[in-house]
């Protein structure tokens, strides 16, 4: 079904509508933290480790540099990397004995302008973030006291597994055009299509490749740019997936675009709405911009779609989103 002709043409009444049926609040108690990571618990954990047969591991980030796909939108930038001393410098500059020198450098950037985890509180729904707290009251220039980032530091190791849509159904190309609403049959269709390693159950971490970023990674091999892709058009998970979200229990979910759903957004006017629902009212961890080509590609040559996955934010206390270095390891 079209999510217009589901939900109809308001986004704040189909963001209402969704959020009343799919809402976990006060699932795991009033002072939950974690939300749906809370079903990545010790035995899901504890299976995921059998996971790593052959050994083989891939870096699912994209490089933190200069160079990165941040526009400056939000005051968002690519990371600054500084050195605040190099191999140049000598002893008698840093006053430290027998000849011994060191190299130190220092970084600044926003925490989600790479790869990236959003947290519980990067996003309110009517000034409201995750389990009925007020954000004005949990997030405030101290940073987040209800959800901040740092309390998802141990518990984001777990299967995870791939749904490569954009090779399922992107033709040839194995890409997904710009603006492609993936569905809820989409996303079955693709499990189907890539057998029982690509089952979907309670606790995972599903990784969503559309192969936006690999049409990116072309553009800049010709000096080209990131062209649109941070805010721009790109393929993504409708809102009318929101009840696939809800009802898989999945622990979190992350996507090789920049802004997890649709763009253009489905309804007329709208920004971000499936953002609306799937963090203050699932209580869903999101990742963008993750880099899932290579995973990809050994998925579809041995026909492996799940293993183990370390994907811990940073531990920036208070913060309402963190890079990461996911590794996958099959």
């Amino acid at each position: 079904m079209n999510v217009l002709d589901e939900y109809g043409t308001d986004p704040e009444a189909a963001i209402a509508t969704a959020a009343a049926r799919y809402s976990n609040w006060n699932r795991w108690g009033e002072d939950d933290a974690l939300g749906t990571v809370n079903f990545l618990d010790d035995e899901v954990r504890g299976g995921a480790a059998a996971l790593a047969r052959r050994g083989a591991s891939f870096s699912l980030s994209l490089p933190l540099d200069a160079n990165g796909p941040q526009n400056g939108w939000r005051r968002r930038v690519n990371p600054v990397h500084t050195m605040m001393s190099t191999g140049q410098d000598t002893a008698e500059q840093m006053g430290t004995p027998h000849g011994l020198t060191a190299a130190d450098d220092a970084v600044f950037m926003p925490l989600q302008c790479g790869t990236q985890w959003d947290g519980l509180g990067h996003v309110f729904d009517h000034g409201i973030g995750w389990n009925g707290r007020k954000g004005a009251e949990t997030v405030t220039s101290e940073g987040d006291s209800a959800t901040g980032i740092e309390r998802l530091a141990a518990p984001l190791v777990g299967r995870g597994v791939l749904l490569d849509v954009g090779r399922a159904l992107g033709g040839e190309a194995g890409e997904l055009d710009d603006a492609y609403a993936i569905t809820t049959d989409d996303l079955r269709a693709t499990i189907d299509r890539q057998g029982p390693t690509a089952e979907v159950r309670r606790g995972d971490i599903v990784l969503v490749r559309t192969g936006q970023l690999t049409r990116v990674r072309r553009s800049l091999a010709r000096g080209e740019g990131w062209g649109t892709y941070s805010g721009g058009p790109a393929p993504g998970l409708s809102f009318g997936t929101a009840g696939w979200l809800h009802g898989s229990e999945i622990a979190a979910i992350a996507t090789d675009t920049w802004g997890f759903e649709v763009r253009p957004n489905e309804f007329p006017g709208s920004f971000q709405p499936l953002h609306q629902v799937a963090l203050p009212h699932i209580g869903l961890l999101v990742g963008e911009m993750w880099d899932l080509d290579a995973l990809a590609e050994d998925c579809a040559g041995d026909g492996v779609y799940e293993f183990l996955l370390a994907a811990q934010p940073l531990p920036f206390t208070g913060a309402v989103g963190s890079p990461v270095n996911p590794v996958a390891v099959k």
